[in-house]
């Protein structure tokens, strides 16, 4: 199993940028592909987008299409999500997570084996 560390969350107000970061270690980066979650208050857990292992291939919830991009550096084991247009109903908690086996690109919570701590983003005025 990987395990994978959150960083890069904050304040931010409307309209703003931020940038999270997914430090991996334990086990090969490249071939697996590693996703963000978020998850509000009183809500489910929600699909934010997914990479695969290579970077070639990515895709991403509908509500943050065109404003996310998600992207990976395998030579420093980090994968990173950089949110434009942040609007108040992006604050959440947003975890990475990686599934358990190589070359599969699922976007279901339940497809997905390791998770990171989380990290708070929180977008208000």
């Amino acid at each position: 199993q990987v395990q994978l560390v959150e960083s890069g969350g904050g304040l931010v107000q409307p309209g703003g940028s931020l940038r999270l970061s997914c430090a991996a270690s334990g086990r090969t980066f490249s071939g697996f592909a590693m996703g963000w979650f978020r998850q509000a208050p009183g809500r489910e857990r929600e699909f934010v987008a997914v990479i695969s292992g290579s970077g070639s291939t990515a895709y991403y919830a509908n509500s943050v299409k065109g404003r996310f991009t998600i992207s990976r550096d395998n030579a420093k084991n980090t994968g990173y999500l950089q949110m434009t247009s942040l609007r108040r109903e992006d604050t959440a908690v947003y975890y990475c997570a990686a599934p358990p086996t190589m070359l599969t690109i699922p976007r279901r919570a339940v497809d997905f084996y390791s998770w990171g701590q989380g990290t708070q983003v929180t977008v208000s005025s």
